[in-house]
């Protein structure tokens, strides 16, 4: 009982880290582009954005999640 409470306790830390992690990362590139991207995405309905800016968290979300499992 108490490896599977260590188990649970790992899985919801490694995911706040990743959660962590995303968002510094999305804060750099926001950071790093010359446009608001949020507003350019929302209040313009830039569409093209919108599909890279979900590529780039599917793809960090890819390369955190391989970094925690090993």
């Amino acid at each position: 009982m108490e490896h599977l409470l260590w188990q649970i306790t790992g899985s919801v830390l490694f995911s706040f880290l990743g959660l962590a992690v995303l968002l510094i990362a999305y804060y750099i590139v926001e950071k790093l582009t010359p446009e608001n991207t949020w507003k350019e995405i929302v209040e313009n309905k830039n569409v093209a954005l919108a599909i890279v800016f979900g590529a780039f968290i599917i793809g960090i979300a890819i390369i955190i999640s391989g970094a925690i499992h090993g």
